[in-house]
């Protein structure tokens, strides 16, 4: 009787790669997870959240690829963005702060837009630093400044944003790397919109699970 040739590597393992595949598509043009390793972001997202990335927000994407097929819209102010940045090689999180067109200036890191300045309510000391509730052009967030911190960018612009590109600060207004640093965010480089922590761990607590930021609101 003649031998049943063994099945080959790609046949026995269709499923998984198969899996895979489907995994690769889903992560790069539908949606997407990233841990947030640093505090630039604080008091809204804290070092240990993995945030969910809404792919869909602004494009239809080629998998694997910045090329958009179809778009949806695009980023307004006070929107949390991440952006795979060519200037500073790597992927970073950070708020919306001005869109095309938009003449934006910090003095003293109080926010100016178009000649609107912020508005800060809610006050309040923490070990951290100062938070504040900071509202302009329509929208509100809470903010965190670092007052013992010397930061020579507390001052900035005022900048025009250009056409195809964002300003992007993070709301730890002292302690991020943004486009006070690495300039203006190329359209084409947002990757999508986070609006939600899937699961938060505590780095300064042997990284137990910090239950209470599960699913937690942006």
């Amino acid at each position: 009787m003649q031998a049943v040739a063994e099945p080959g590597l790609l046949r026995r393992n269709r499923g998984f790669i198969l899996f895979m595949l489907l995994m690769v598509v889903f992560r790069t043009s539908f949606a997407d997870w990233n841990t947030v390793p640093t505090g630039s972001m604080q008091p809204t997202i804290v070092e240990g959240d993995r945030i969910l990335i809404d792919k869909l927000a602004f494009d239809l994407i080629v998998p694997l690829t910045h090329t958009s097929l179809y778009r949806f819209g695009d980023p307004e102010r006070g929107d949390i963005v991440v952006f795979d940045s060519a200037k500073a090689n790597t992927r970073l999180v950070k708020r919306v702060i001005g869109v095309p067109g938009d003449v934006v200036q910090l003095v003293d890191n109080r926010l100016v837009v178009n000649g609107e300045k912020a508005r800060y309510d809610d006050l309040r000391e923490t070990p951290m630093g100062v938070e504040a509730t900071e509202t302009i052009a329509g929208f509100s967030h809470r903010v965190l400044w670092m007052p013992k911190r010397r930061n020579p960018l507390a001052n900035f612009g005022p900048v025009t944003v250009p056409d195809g590109h964002y300003l992007a600060f993070g709301d730890s207004r002292d302690n991020s790397m943004d486009s006070r640093y690495y300039g203006f965010v190329p359209r084409e480089e947002i990757a999508g919109r986070t609006r939600s922590v899937v699961v938060s761990l505590n780095y300064d607590n042997y990284y137990l699970p910090r239950s209470d930021r599960f699913w937690h609101r942006l």
